[in-house]
């Protein structure tokens, strides 16, 4: 069964939102929230009668700040973050094959798909996969700092993303053309980074991209591994 996200977007950071609901229950979940917009998001849980139970991050953003800490304060959830990006604060460090509980039944599983990050994570739920900044649409993360690797993440998303089935539908952690959605089947065929290209192809590519580092980094790095908050807070 196909269940759709409530996708959000911060035209700043170019940053997806995602919050995770089913009818029967009041429970929600919110992927990779931004500081700017923690009012936005907690209107939309309000006018849908949710209640947050989880935070989630897929990775330790280089290009915006987390409200993560301040959602967690204001409405009493968990924060859920990869075992391997040093947010210390968060009640859970997710491994690979790990899931998050949420509602009367519902399983979010966690699979590990370092690459843009050594921790980052992507999340599985009915018939969705979030990718954070690992697979975007016609395209992926960079992979030149915060212990990226362009070997990590070619296999990340091709030994464990494009396994999923083709009809899963990818909801990126990122979009600068103005895309929403794509499914891993699309992703697999068209990616114009990894479709069709052996590990080496890919490495020389991502090598050669030259981009220039994030203007938020040194801020955003550090403020994220403490979910947002001032260090002590």
């Amino acid at each position: 069964m196909h269940l759709n996200p409530i996708q959000l977007f911060d035209t700043e950071s170019s940053t997806f939102t995602y919050i995770l609901a089913v009818p029967e229950s009041t429970d929600a979940v919110i992927i990779d929230p931004v500081d700017r917009h923690w009012e936005r998001d907690l209107r939309h849980l309000e006018r849908l009668g949710l209640k947050l139970a989880w935070v989630l991050e897929t990775h330790a953003h280089a290009d915006h700040i987390t409200s993560a800490g301040k959602l967690r304060q204001l409405t009493g959830a968990k924060a859920a973050v990869p075992g391997g990006c040093g947010i210390a604060p968060a009640e859970t460090q997710l491994n690979d094959g790990d899931t998050v509980q949420f509602g009367s039944a519902e399983t979010i599983e966690v699979l590990h798909t370092p690459g843009h990050t050594a921790g980052s994570m992507s999340y599985v739920w009915h018939g969705n996969v979030f990718t954070g900044d690992t697979l975007l649409i016609d395209g992926c993360g960079r992979t030149d700092f915060q212990s990226g690797s362009a070997d990590a993440l070619y296999d990340s998303v091709t030994r464990k993303l494009f396994a999923l089935p083709d009809d899963t539908r990818m909801w990126p952690g990122h979009d600068y053309k103005g895309q929403s959605v794509s499914t891993i089947g699309w992703e697999k065929r068209h990616n114009s980074r990894l479709a069709n290209r052996s590990r080496e192809e890919f490495a020389k590519l991502m090598g050669e991209l030259k981009l220039p580092k994030p203007r938020l980094i040194d801020v955003a790095v550090p403020a994220n591994q403490n979910l947002g908050l001032p260090h002590g807070g």
